[in-house]
């Protein structure tokens, strides 16, 4: 085969199927007599065809991921070879390049067993294979890759087949028998035994997974049986407690789990104990969800129960519920502690992809360092009231016996809230509310210790950021809620000061409780589980009411009824209503909870001409109207103005063009040209990834539009 020393004597390969693979490209040797590598240019809108074609190797079935990447911003260099990049990508086979087995070249034989003492390998593991590509968007024209295929065969540095269906010598005797798992099924099977699902489920959805490698076979099927078997007895028999020492017990599980590992910082004179802890799988899901989008907190889980307060960083998934993709057990929240781990769980997100960025970060905490938030994301900070709305209604509806009494403080409360923006004297609204319910000595006296010394930092806050909509403080809530059932089980408070036990339950049981929605939604199976997470957050299940099952009282709409779905003849009361602050005579609210009744309600009030805005709407409004009234006419101030304006404008026009075009290659042919040295000029093709796409409307039925996010979808999953 010739050595061409040019990218522009490739040839350009775009093969006509869905999905494709090396086997369906031509390859060329690119380089020169001493260094060449085997490489095809393709569309670099095909790449993910080629990713998901070379994962449905029937020989060797696998995943891939990005095991390196980096990123450089047009017109950055000045000058540069036609092979330069403009992104870079390693991709590699997810059974490498770690080696898991022990003993050398060729993995000790063994029968199909699993160890949890021995890491010994399992087919599962990573097994040390070599296979790995290269994608490279090229700088020069950004509408094509070169993919360099380093080693295209899925062996060990010995040459042997090291897993998939033809790995014989490194599983054992009977290895044509042995069904092949990958990292998938397991999880599912685990997830499964986690949740406590009955074992002949799990066993049915087991096999179902191994069929698609191995086939039908009896024998496939009773190693099957006894492979869940044994899991779930590993499973059960497992302990939290690997040490009687707490701390002792903690740097055990450190060292056997550093991949999950993204902060440990233990307790010394002059350190605070820190445990950053983010799987692989949440990892991926953070740089999917979190990018161009939003980062949400939920702050000091457990200050008072737990031995150390639990922070947990979301994203909202495809159907913006709350994912935790990171959990930080910690006492200290100071700037120097939190920057720590803050920015190594950025470094890690930049490592496998260098653009990672956040478009915002939502606080439920008024006291958190937003200053550092700031710096480290380099975006704006927005506030969520659902932490102080919670903490309000549960305290109103405990201390107080009398309905009306906890109607009239609550909707009070909020009244204070709402006149942050109306010029009001908040001092003197608390003053006078302290006055009028001056009865309510159990209330007051708790309103009085915990919130009267901060409340001006609360409301201040409020007042000086944007304000987080609903759908956010209900999705935020849920994961709360789900949170407090997994970890406040009556079985297990004698374990609540101890930190290992903390790491077990949210590593096994609520991350897999994640994982399985997540695969139930995308695979669209286990429709229970499937159903139960579309339905998780109030807001997806206030969306199932009808408008017309929501009435008001009269004109002066003192309260709504709400129409019961499964029950038409009873009803329910929301007072207050178009207010965060409203509140509902049904179970759910009565315990503190942001109800599917105040939501719905809300969303017919917000159509009714004349009534007051949401507050996440207010706030909006007035950080316009504040941001139109700085500039003095005739100075530098409106000409900054003016710029920030016409930059944000461009942008926003871009992304319609984008989002409604169906062909790139229109929009990059009305570009400007680039110039980027004296010696000549370039066309450069798409524009940078600073502008992300939004999902296409619901209405824009094409076909071409819709494989695409198909193998969006397939492809996030695959690495």
């Amino acid at each position: 085969m010739e050595i061409v020393e040019s990218v522009r004597k490739v040839p350009l390969q775009d093969p006509p199927e869905d999905e494709f693979c090396a086997a369906d490209l031509t390859w060329t040797k690119f380089g020169n007599a001493e260094h060449h590598d085997e490489v095809a240019l393709i569309p670099y809108d095909r790449v993910d065809a080629f990713i998901i074609g070379e994962c449905s190797n029937v020989e060797c079935p696998t995943r891939f991921h990005i095991e390196r990447g980096r990123k450089r911003a047009i017109g950055s260099l000045k000058e540069y070879k036609d092979d330069e990049y403009l992104e870079y990508r390693l991709y590699w086979c997810s059974f490498g390049p770690e080696n898991y087995g022990e003993g050398g070249g060729i993995l000790p034989s063994r029968r199909y067993r699993l160890n949890t003492r021995n890491r010994a390998a399992r087919p599962q593991s990573m097994r040390g294979c070599t296979c790995h590509f290269v994608v490279k968007r090229l700088y020069a024209r950004p509408y094509l890759a070169l993919i360099i295929y380093n080693e295209r065969r899925h062996v060990n540095k010995s040459g042997f087949v090291c897993h998939g269906p033809l790995d014989r010598d490194a599983i054992g005797p009977g290895a044509k028998n042995v069904p092949y798992i990958c990292n998938e099924i397991q999880q599912q099977t685990m997830s499964m035994i986690y949740l406590g699902i009955p074992e002949e489920n799990i066993l049915e959805k087991h096999i179902e997974g191994i069929q698609r490698y191995c086939g039908s076979d009896a024998k496939v099927n009773s190693l099957a049986s006894q492979y869940v078997h044994k899991l779930g007895m590993i499973i059960k028999r497992s302990t939290h407690e690997l040490d009687l020492d707490d701390q002792a017990s903690i740097r055990m599980w450190v060292e056997r789990n550093k991949k999950s590992v993204f902060f440990y910082q233990d307790t010394s004179e002059s350190d605070q104990f820190v445990l950053g802890i983010q799987t692989e799988w949440q990892l991926q899901q953070m740089i999917r969800f979190g990018h161009c989008s939003v980062v949400v907190a939920d702050s000091t889980f457990g200050i008072k129960r737990l031995k150390y307060p639990l922070f947990t960083l979301l994203v909202f998934d495809s159907r913006q519920h709350a994912l935790p993709v990171a959990w930080v057990i910690t006492r200290s929240f100071s700037k120097p502690n939190m920057s720590k781990w803050l920015n190594a769980l950025i470094d890690r997100a930049h490592s496998v992809e260098p653009g990672w960025r956040v478009s915002g970060f939502v606080i439920d905490d008024a006291a958190a360092e937003i200053d550092l938030l700031r710096d480290i994301f380099c975006c704006p900070v927005l506030f969520s009231l659902w932490r102080i709305r919670r903490s309000w209604l549960r305290n109103i509806v405990k201390k107080c016996d009398n309905i009306e009494v906890q109607r009239e403080i609550f909707k009070r409360l909020g009244t204070i809230v709402y006149s942050i923006w109306g010029g009001v004297n908040t001092s003197l609204a608390l003053e006078q509310f302290l006055q009028d319910f001056v009865d309510q000595t159990d209330f007051m006296d708790y309103f009085r210790a915990s919130w009267l010394p901060k409340i001006e930092m609360w409301l201040s806050t409020m007042r000086n950021f944007p304000i987080a909509s609903q759908e956010a403080s209900g999705a935020l809530e849920a994961y709360h809620v789900k949170l407090k059932a997994k970890l406040f089980d009556d079985s297990h408070l004698g374990a609540l000061q101890r930190v290992d036990w903390l790491v077990h339950k949210l590593t096994t049981e609520l991350h897999s409780s994640y994982w399985l929605d997540r695969f139930a939604d995308e695979s669209d199976s286990f429709q229970s589980v499937k159903e139960e997470y579309i339905a998780s957050t109030s807001w997806h299940r206030a969306l199932r009411i009808p408008d017309d099952a929501v009435t008001f009282n009269d004109k002066d709409r003192l309260f709504a009824k709400v129409v019961s779905q499964k029950d038409g003849k009873s009803t329910r009361i929301v007072w207050n209503p178009g207010s965060e602050f409203a509140l509902c005579d049904c179970s759910w609210s009565m315990q503190g909870n942001l109800c599917k009744h105040v939501i719905k309600v809300n969303m017919v009030f917000e159509n009714i001409k004349g009534c007051q805005p949401s507050m996440s709407f207010k706030s909006f409004e007035d950080i316009l109207i504040d941001l139109s009234r700085k500039p003095v006419d005739g100075s530098i101030a409106v000409d900054l103005s003016l710029a920030w304006t016409h930059q944000i404008l461009d942008q926003i026009e871009k992304l319609v063009e984008l989002s409604n075009s169906l062909d790139i290659g229109t929009v990059v042919n009305k570009m400007p040209l680039n110039w980027v040295s004296k010696k000549g000029r370039t066309y450069i093709g798409k524009p940078t990834s600073r502008f992300a796409l939004p999902p296409p409307k619901s209405n824009q039925k094409s076909l071409i539009v819709y494989k695409r996010n198909r193998k969006r979808k397939r492809l996030s999953q695959l690495c």
